[in-house]
Parts: structure tokens; sequence; C-alpha cells
């Protein structure tokens, strides 16, 4: 069976907007979890939801980039999308930049849109093809705050503090309503924010951060 995909879409044009989603729900294994049109909106949606995918304008108000920029920082689980008109060569090497794994044109056929997040989910990367000539890979990570705990949302906080503290991840879910499932995706985000490699040496780190009685 296919591993259902989560996707969110921010786009300040309601129209395609609507014709992106509806594009996307016509694939089966692709399920939209929401929608937005603005950079708040994006940031809202990423930290909230952290959808698999999220497909993202670059003029908007507050900014594609500066949404890109903080979503990657705060959310490294969400593999960000740029979905634009902009064949401009800068606004594509700041979107790999600021942490975008796919910059698509947005005169993509819906089908080949849903092709593209298949594979954006699967771990590639991808560049429009006119586009191609520019490409420059370049893996960017936020860089690590001197604590690398601020990095974490007060959710992110809530549940390592539970693990720190010996729950499971079906423990920590029902202390905090949430699905086991859920707690798990989270746990994947703060691996990567604190860049441990195991639940164990994030709960250690937190341990040592005086975290782990929250039970």
């Amino acid at each position: 069976m296919n591993e259902t995909i989560r996707v969110a879409v921010v786009d300040d044009h309601p129209m395609f907007r609507d014709g992106v989603i509806s594009s996307l729900r016509a694939d089966a294994n692709i399920q939209v979890v929401g929608q937005g049109a603005s950079a708040a909106d994006a940031l809202h949606l990423a930290q909230e939801h952290l959808p698999d995918i999220l497909l993202l304008d670059l003029t908007m108000p507050g900014g594609g980039l500066d949404a890109a920029r903080a979503i990657a920082a705060s959310c490294p689980v969400t593999k960000i999308v740029i979905l634009t008109v902009s064949e401009n060569e800068d606004d594509l090497l700041n979107a790999i930049k600021a942490g975008a794994r796919a910059y698509i044109l947005k005169g993509v056929a819906g089908n080949e849109l849903a092709r593209l997040v298949r594979a954006v989910y699967q771990g590639e990367a991808y560049i429009a093809p006119k586009l191609a000539n520019r490409m420059l890979i370049e893996m960017t990570r936020a860089p690590r705050a001197e604590n690398p705990l601020d990095q974490l949302t007060e959710r992110e906080h809530q549940i390592l503090e539970l693990v720190a503290s010996g729950a499971t991840n079906r423990e920590a879910g029902a202390h905090l309503h949430l699905a086991e499932k859920t707690v798990r995706h989270y746990m994947t985000n703060i691996l990567q924010k604190l860049h441990v490699r195991s639940r164990v040496e994030a709960a250690l780190l937190a341990q040592k951060a005086g975290l782990g009685d929250a039970r």
C-alpha cells in the first residue's frame, strides 16, 4: 500500500490555489491538509500540521522566501516546494539556499505536479528543466543555535520533556491527546533540529538542559 503524502498549499491567488488543490486531490495518495495565502499562513500550517510537502509561491504577502527560511528552520521534516511563475535565476538560487527541495514553474500540468510531489516526498530534488543549467543543489541547514533546544516549538518541547522523562511515543501521545503517529512525526522533526540520531540522544540532551520531569 502506498503511503499517504500530506500536503499544504500556500498561494495568494485563490483560483490558482483551488486548481492546484483539485489536481492534487485527484491523486489517491495525496491528502491536502491545509491551505493559505501568506507567509504567516505558511509558517502556521507548517508548525500546526507538519505536512510532508508544502507548496509555496514566491510572491505573496510576507514573501515566499522568508516563509521558506522560517519553515526550513522550524520544521525541517517538511519538504518545501516552490511553485512560481518566476524564471529569474536569482529567485531560483535564493529559493534553494532558503531550503527548497524543488522549484517548479506554474505552467506544469496537474498530473505532472502530482508526480513531482511524489518524487520530492521520496527524497528527490527537482528544478524546472528550462532552469536546469543553473542547478545548484546546495544543501542548506538552519545554523545551529547556541542552544539547539531554542529551535523547538512549544509542542516539541512538551514531547521532548515527556520523552526525557522516559515516556514512550504512545504514552506521550496519551498525555498530550495526540495520536502515536503524530508524536513519531514530531520526534523526527525534533531529531533533525537537534542534530541527533536517536530519541536516546535527544533525551540526554534534554536532561542536560534540565528537562525531564513532565510526568
